[in-house]
């Protein structure tokens, strides 16, 4: 069955890429449908599909006559917005940081090996590390690589880089993630990393991230303090569900 992702999904992904890192500033005019159609070399449908799931997620504005404009970022459910800790932090206007807790090849529990298509106790290369939101402690990363993703992540200062960026400067293809949300009660490590007591609730995310061919490539446990995050779904019939993540000085503003 082929696996080649079709060229709307193309057409929006790039066009978001852009927004996201800021090649596109809001406000900004996007080019007109026809640049659009000669760059990726398409009739008009995909590209104005494109643009339609776009002006859905917030990342452009305008049409019914109107030129289309590069909206306030919102950054929602695609994995290169919602996983990283780092573009969300400072979509919000806070620094970002890290501090490593351990980082090496490690075997495979039975539930990641299970999640990333692996033979328990297999090797992967798991990583744990606390985050921070200006210099505040908010929330213990545990995530395992297979090996071959693994190994990219060699050259990488865990105390320093962003995981996400690093691997998709490499051509890791992080296309689509899927994400549980639920509450779990803090472990010894969580609690002594987060600063809460034992026991205190938190905000999980577990994700599960794949290549355009659907193989897994991380398997992540994301542990928050749900006083510092939290996650907000929207529901519109007919349209996609966006889902974002938020931190109480926004003021409910989607992140």
């Amino acid at each position: 069955m082929s696996t080649e992702v079709p060229l709307h999904e193309r057409v929006h992904d790039t066009l978001r890429e852009r927004i996201g890192r800021g090649d596109w500033s809001a406000g900004m005019r996007l080019p007109s449908e026809a640049a659009l159609c000669r760059e990726f070399g398409t009739s008009r449908g995909p590209v104005r599909r494109a643009l339609a799931v776009l002006r859905e997620e917030g990342y452009v504005v305008g049409g019914r006559g109107r030129p289309p404009l590069v909206g306030r970022v919102v950054p929602t459910q695609p994995f290169s917005t919602f996983t990283s800790f780092t573009e969300w932090a400072r979509a919000i206007g806070k620094e970002p940081g890290q501090r490593t807790l351990d980082a090496g090849s490690r075997p495979a529990p039975s539930t990641v090996a299970g999640f990333l298509g692996l033979d328990e106790g297999a090797a992967v290369t798991q990583v744990v590390r606390v985050r921070l939101l200006d210099g505040v402690p908010t929330m213990v990363e545990r995530t395992s690589f297979p090996p071959e993703v693994g190994l990219l992540l060699a050259d990488l200062d865990h105390d320093r880089g962003s995981v996400h960026a690093h691997l998709a400067a490499k051509g890791v293809d992080l296309r689509r993630a899927r994400h549980t949300i639920d509450a779990v009660a803090a472990n010894p490590l969580d609690s002594e990393v987060l600063e809460v007591g034992a026991g205190s609730p938190l905000l999980r995310e577990r994700r599960i991230t794949f290549d355009a061919a659907r193989r897994p490539l991380a398997y992540a446990d994301d542990r928050y303090r749900p006083e510092l995050a939290t996650f907000t779904i929207e529901n519109e019939v007919d349209r996609r569900t966006p889902l974002t993540r938020s931190h109480p000085d926004e003021g409910g503003a989607r992140r």
